[in-house]
């Protein structure tokens, strides 16, 4: 997938890339995991999502739930999910996109913006 292959290149430039057997793209920011995976919703539409892991095991003592709920790490650009885990809440953010016709500095620019809005809700979160 194009996309994907220009993902990678706009990544490359700011963190070490694992590809995967699957062909998404592994990486970690500021302690935060990420994955990005492509697909073809149809024919001339490729998709990117991108999932960032930004906490896991906090304390269920906490209103984890509540904070994001009330905008912890409040960005443009991810959709924050909250998960009670066996070991407490877990925390991901996720952002699909059209990724069609993208060059490399700005599915850069665009994949960062989410990187960067995932890190800042980990700061939050875990007081990093």
């Amino acid at each position: 997938m194009v996309s994907l292959a220009v993902a990678q290149k706009a990544l490359e430039n700011y963190h070490d890339v694992t590809v995967d057997d699957d062909g998404s793209l592994t990486f970690a920011h500021g302690g935060v995991l990420c994955v990005v995976q492509g697909m073809d919703l149809e024919e001339g539409l490729p998709v990117l999502n991108l999932m960032c892991v930004v906490a896991w095991d906090l304390p269920l003592d906490q209103d984890i739930p509540t904070r994001i709920a009330l905008g912890a790490g409040e960005g443009l650009f991810g959709t924050p999910k909250v998960i009670r885990g066996e070991q407490g809440w877990d925390v991901t953010l996720r952002y699909a996109f059209p990724a069609s016709g993208l060059e490399e500095k700005a599915m850069g620019t665009l994949l960062m913006l989410v990187v960067g809005s995932a890190s800042t809700l980990r700061a939050e979160l875990v007081g990093a």
